[in-house]
């Protein structure tokens, strides 16, 4: 006789994750009690999670989504929208250039532009392949949380010293370590990659970390309006944040609580942060 499979369930104390519309899962929800929103909304172009349609319709129903996500924001809290391009017949549309009107008639004050450049991805024959996708940071208000601090990256010359002037022998350098920018280099989530799954449009979990650790504190509330299968609910977890998400696809709402659970047992597999790229000039790739 077949032993009936186990069904997991699907709770967590920190971690309120549903599969549902995100209009439907925001509305409930208190205004201003998120501290980070940090998402990658669909970019429109017929993957296989989406429904393609007009850009401006696309761009209305963002809106809708945007609103509500300012509504949710505390003040002084952070909202990150990750976005490529929209592609229409061979022509491009950077989405972050799209949308950042709708961000500024909330008020919202944009602090970075980030570009996080990955290696691998689809080759083009008319253009230049798309390398790069962008990060826009806003705050609601002009008094935000940051901490540099715990996201500071190994200096370039440690050791560097003045050389001269009153502090003439002193390391001229953070100890910490040095800013990282507003270039990120992170794989992403390809085949061999560590955190791969059926999604295919992943977001690497290390990404989230760095907006996490940075613009949040213990405690506070991380969502993502288009969670996938759950990386940014991994990443404000795995540094004890709460972590909220919803999607409408229920195969990545189950693998998001697999996750989940596998980060509570300790068995779940993620890229660790400031971990080297892959270099094959170097001996294993420079990862010894």
């Amino acid at each position: 006789m077949r032993a009936a499979s186990i069904a997991r369930l699907q709770t967590d104390r920190d971690a309120l994750v549903r599969c549902e519309d995100n209009l439907s899962f925001m509305r409930p929800l208190a205004s201003e009690s998120v501290q980070l929103i940090v998402t990658s909304p669909p970019y429109n172009i017929g993957k296989s999670y989406e429904s393609r349609s007009p850009l401006n319709e696309y761009v209305a129903a963002q809106a809708q989504v945007i609103s509500e996500c300012v509504r949710l924001l505390t003040p002084g809290g952070s909202l990150c929208w990750q976005v490529g391009n929209h592609v229409d017949r061979g022509e491009i549309f950077p989405l972050d250039m799209v949308l950042y009107p709708i961000f500024k008639e909330h008020g919202l004050r944009l602090r970075n532009r980030i570009i996080w450049h990955f290696e691998h991805g689809l080759h083009c024959t008319k253009r230049l392949s798309g390398r790069y996708e962008t990060i826009l940071w806003f705050t609601k208000g002009d008094e935000y949380d940051f901490d540099l601090d715990s996201i500071r990256v190994p200096a370039k010359y440690p050791g560097k010293k003045h050389f001269k002037g009153p502090k003439a022998g002193q390391l001229s350098g953070n100890p910490l370590g040095k800013n990282p920018g507003d270039v990120w280099i992170f794989p992403n989530v390809k085949s061999n990659h560590v955190e791969k799954t059926v999604h295919p449009c992943q977001f690497p979990v290390e990404l989230v970390e760095r907006l996490v650790l940075s613009l949040t504190k213990p405690g506070d509330i991380v969502f993502d309006p288009y969670m996938g299968v759950g990386s940014s609910v991994i990443a404000a977890l795995k540094h004890d944040r709460q972590g909220y998400g919803c999607d409408v696809v229920p195969e990545y709402v189950d693998i998001a609580w697999d996750r989940i659970q596998q980060l509570r047992a300790g068995t779940l597999k993620t890229r660790p942060m400031n971990k080297p790229v892959y270099d094959p000039s170097l001996p294993y790739g420079g990862h010894k």
